[in-house]
Formats: C-alpha cells, structure tokens, sequence
C-alpha cells in the first residue's frame, strides 16, 4: 500500500487509516451500537491488509474506542502501528461533550489515554476541536502538547478542525505536524485557506469523513440507521442536501463500474488527489469493510477522472 510523508519531518505512513469513531459504540454523537469483537475484527483486517496507523479520541464512546483499540494491540509489536488520539473534548454528566483545553487537563486525559490503549506513549496527538468554553488561551493549550512532546509522551503533535489563522498561532510555538480537517466532495471549504497554509508550511494533513460518513459509499440507506446514530441531526443527511449528493452519486456509478470499484473509494481516491493531503480515515465496523476501505488506496485518478468525477457533484 502507497506511503506518504506526515508533513515536513513525520513518519511514513499509508494514504488510509483506520478510523476508531464508530468503535466507541453508543453515544451522544455514536453511530449506534457496535460489537466490539467485529470492531477488533476490523482493525485486524485492515493492519493485515497493510494499513499502518489508527485514529481514535478519548471521547469517542467516552473512553471506550480507546479501550477497543488497546485489545485489539495486544500482542502486535509497538513499532509496526501508527495511533494517533485527542485531547479537549469532555463530556458532562449527560454525556454531552465541550470544550476543555486547560493544560492540566490536556495532561490527565493524555495519562488517560495511555491506560486504555495500553501504551506507553502516542505518535500523535492532537487537540480535537478549538476551545471557545473555557477561555484558555490556544498558546497555552499548545504549549502543553509541545511538553509532552517534549517529555516522550506523543513522538508528534498536531490539531483538528482548526483554520489557518489558529494553525498559525501554533506554529510560532513547535511546528504543527499534521491537521485533522473534515474534507469530502460535499464538505470542499478547506481547499480555499486552509490546505494551500499546510502545503506551504510542510503540515501533514490526515482528512476526516472522505465519504461524509457513509453518504457517499454508494451503499448508504438512511432507513438503516439506528434511532441514536448521530447523523440523523446532521444537516449533510437531512433535505435537501441527502437527495442532491445520492443524486450525485447515482451520476458516478458508471465511472465506478469503468474502474471496477466502488463509488466509495472513488471519494476517497479523489480526496487523496489533493498535493495537500496525506491520507484519509476512514472508519470500518467490520472486516468487509475494511477490505473495501483498503482498496480504495489503490485507486490513482487521473485528471480527467478528477474532473469528472467534481462535474458529478456540480463543480
């Protein structure tokens, strides 16, 4: 499976990852129940297929994708997988999750972190969302993950969902190693600010949601969803943007068929022909799915695949 380069001085590491949302199982922002043997199963498949790195946060599940992804490293040598997990996101005794960036608390959740993954240290750890809750100011949030750094608990550092004029402030610190930015055919408001200031300052970027969380598999039934999956609050899956990107992917199905794949992975394959982007996460809840995410490293688009697949979608 193809490699890159996580920004201007990361490790190498495969253009899909495994994304560990769903294996936090029902939540405030949970796709539902989830077994967490087929969840085990999934990641498994996916590292023996030649992914190298998984994504999960201490507030996926409230703790327990952590916990998942912990049993599922037992007895795989250290070395040979990529984990990256969060900080700044606690939820309260509803289980509703806000913004929580004060330095100490970057440390305790990073302490906790470590216990449920079993693990002496991450390679990458980043602040989830910016905090607007707690008034810490961001220099002070970044200088806590630059200690850590500093002191061997994360080998990298970097941030999700931040725009350039935060990313900015970061990077006067301790150079910001990758962004977590969500990125897909539907969601492209990165691509104008955000991705050209990681290209030019040499920050990995790690895209989230590359199939909008499932609408763009080609797969995606909306009446399949469980009562408390998150999405039903999203706007990406009410009226009228569902219809128009279904409609959408409709128009890609013959595409898909010319390259015998799925119109999935030609969403993923298009998000990693940005020159910004590293690779994507994409989630798995079982083995098959993470067979077809796999496969969808192995799609190289042409240019004119590119654009056709873009006209598909209105641009």
């Amino acid at each position: 499976m193809e490699k890159r380069r996580l920004g201007r001085q990361g490790p190498e590491i495969t253009v899909v990852g495994f994304g560990a949302w769903a294996a936090g199982g029902p939540w405030h922002f949970g796709w539902g129940p989830q077994n967490d043997r087929e969840s085990i199963a999934a990641i498994h498949r996916s590292l023996d297929l030649g992914i190298n790195w998984i994504d999960t946060a201490p507030i996926y599940g409230l703790g327990h994708s952590e916990e998942v992804v912990g049993r599922a490293l037992r007895g795989r040598p250290r070395e040979s997988v990529f984990v990256a997990t969060k900080c700044g996101r606690i939820a309260d005794g509803k289980g509703i999750p806000h913004g929580d960036l004060r330095p100490e608390t970057i440390r305790s959740e990073m302490e906790a972190s470590l216990e449920r993954l079993g693990l002496d240290s991450v390679d990458l750890y980043q602040i989830h969302w910016p905090d607007s809750e707690t008034g810490t100011p961001l220099e002070e949030s970044w200088s806590a993950l630059a200690e850590l750094q500093d002191e061997g608990k994360t080998r990298w550092i970097g941030a999700s969902n931040f725009d350039a004029p935060l990313l900015e402030r970061c990077d006067r610190i301790r150079h910001v190693d990758s962004l977590q930015p969500p990125y897909s055919l539907v969601r492209r408001d990165v691509e104008a600010e955000i991705l050209p200031w990681c290209l030019r300052n040499g920050t990995g970027v790690i895209c989230y949601s590359p199939m909008q969380s499932g609408l763009l598999s080609g797969r995606f039934d909306i009446s399949r969803l469980a009562p408390d999956d998150w999405r039903h609050r999203s706007p990406f899956f009410q009226e009228p943007k569902l219809s128009r990107s279904l409609a959408s992917v409709e128009r890609l199905r013959p595409l898909a068929a010319s390259r015998g794949a799925s119109v999935g992975r030609l969403a993923v394959g298009w998000v990693l022909a940005h020159p910004a982007v590293t690779a994507a996460i994409v989630g798995a809840r079982g083995p098959e799915q993470a067979e077809e995410n796999a496969a969808a490293a192995e799609i190289r688009l042409t240019e004119a695949e590119r654009l056709e697949v873009e006209k598909a979608f209105g641009r």
